[in-house]
């Protein structure tokens, strides 16, 4: 099984749509950064995890030709805005794609996308099945099953999901806050996959010096460093970082 990081930029990407690169070097490949998104391959099954505005290209460039399930981790745009690019995988398989979210984010999804949802004629069916985020979920891979559990982390004045695959790997791209009651479940993996904005405070995300504290406190066997704004320059990041811990880049494969 294979981890994708799909992209680990922040909600406007580097370079930002005005072609602003901010701080980081544009001659490094792994300074260009989509919105946030990751896939988990099995062997006969794909997961997305969030529907960036660039998740065709990220689908392109990864060479990723069917999603089974796409798992969401809230509502915002960055995370969700994509959505539309799941039709091509009903007209695939001829089946709804099954997504799933919490309740905040299905009223969101079910407003603002109601059309994937519900279908207006023959000609357009829904391609979608809204199924709610339950604390464990599995889901079969051939003879094997994939186990996620589901673990509410804040991001601001909006929860968000974090999603742990088999007791190896979490994955949490937006977080400001995590219980302490839930520290059980994320210390001493394999890897984290942790929210890292840029060096000031923000309200809503993990600046560099809390996601290091978090680590630290979690203790994963590898730390990577995601959401990452156009004021984090790859290198200069790399340097400041213990050797377990390393920024992400798009197409960042990890083997589980």
């Amino acid at each position: 099984m294979r981890f994708t990081i799909l992209g680990c930029g922040s909600s406007m990407g580097v370079p930002r749509p005005d072609g602003n690169f901010g701080n980081c070097n544009p001659n490094n490949k792994k300074n260009i950064r989509t919105r946030c998104s990751a896939v988990i391959q099995g062997k006969s099954l794909n997961i997305i995890i969030d529907t960036s505005p660039d998740m065709r290209q990220q689908l392109i460039n990864n060479k990723i030709t069917n999603i089974d399930k796409v798992l969401f981790s809230h509502m915002h745009a960055d995370q969700t805005h994509g959505i539309n690019d799941l039709r091509v995988f009903y007209l695939k398989n001829r089946k709804p794609v099954d997504i799933y979210a919490d309740l905040p984010t299905q009223k969101y999804l079910n407003k603002t996308f109601s059309y994937c949802f519900k279908s207006n004629s023959r000609e357009y069916p829904a391609t979608l099945k809204m199924n709610s985020v339950k604390k464990d979920l599995y889901f079969n891979d051939g003879q094997k099953k994939i186990h996620i559990r589901s673990i509410k982390v804040k991001h601001g004045n909006v929860d968000c999901t974090c999603y742990i695959v088999d007791k190896k790997l979490a994955y949490i791209s937006d977080v400001s806050d995590i219980n302490k009651k839930d520290f059980k479940f994320l210390k001493n993996l394999k890897y984290l996959v942790i929210d890292c904005l840029w060096y000031r405070e923000h309200p809503s995300h993990l600046n560099l010096d809390k996601s290091l504290r978090l680590i630290d406190t979690l203790s994963p066997k590898k730390a990577i460093l995601t959401n990452l704004h156009s004021d984090l320059d790859y290198n200069e990041l790399k340097k400041k970082l213990k050797k377990n811990i390393v920024p992400a880049y798009d197409g960042m494969k990890i083997n589980l």
